[in-house]
């Protein structure tokens, strides 16, 4: 496997906070799941060598059957590097019997300081490199995911009106 996926987005708050969101479990199960899915964190232990697991569910799995269940999908995360206000470097594992879905995939959290454009100032751009993405995750469907989530990730930290997940499509 050696599919590599990038997305980037600004986002008008400081690293610090953007680094903060990304290391807070309550905030990473607001905002990491994708639209139309809901996420639950089981373990968590925020070093490196640590990591976390999270149970993250399709509201409709008729369209989208999961990898670890007909509507779950399942990932062990351990933190290879935390460098505060500048990077996140994650190991995600599935837990799915199809070989597709098999293989350690790396995301890396990348957090520039840049001007956000609006006026504010301080701003970060974030971009997520996802490297050995598993076959069975089409790029389409990974890029949307991975879209989402930043688009989650801007609004909980700007405090926009907010709408996890779980909220009806076309309302983020």
């Amino acid at each position: 496997m050696t599919r590599t996926d990038r997305v980037s987005k600004v986002i008008a708050a400081p690293p610090a906070v953007v680094y903060g969101s990304l290391l807070d479990p309550a905030a990473l199960e607001a905002w990491l799941p994708p639209q139309d899915m809901s996420g639950r964190i089981e373990q968590w232990d925020p070093r490196p060598g640590g990591g976390f697991r999270m149970v993250l569910t399709y509201l409709d799995p008729t369209d989208s059957p999961g990898k670890t269940s007909d509507a779950t999908d399942v990932v062990e995360v351990g933190f290879v590097d935390l460098v505060p206000a500048e990077r996140v470097v994650q190991r995600a594992v599935f837990e799915a019997e199809d070989p597709a879905y098999a293989g350690v995939m790396t995301l890396t959290w990348e957090l520039v300081a840049v001007d956000a454009g609006d006026g504010a100032g301080a701003g970060t751009e974030v971009t997520v490199t996802a490297t050995d993405v598993p076959p069975g995750i089409s790029r389409a469907d990974h890029e949307a995911g991975l879209n989402s989530s930043l688009a989650n990730l801007a609004a909980h930290v700007t405090g926009q009106a907010f709408k996890p997940s779980s909220s009806a499509p076309g309302e983020q």
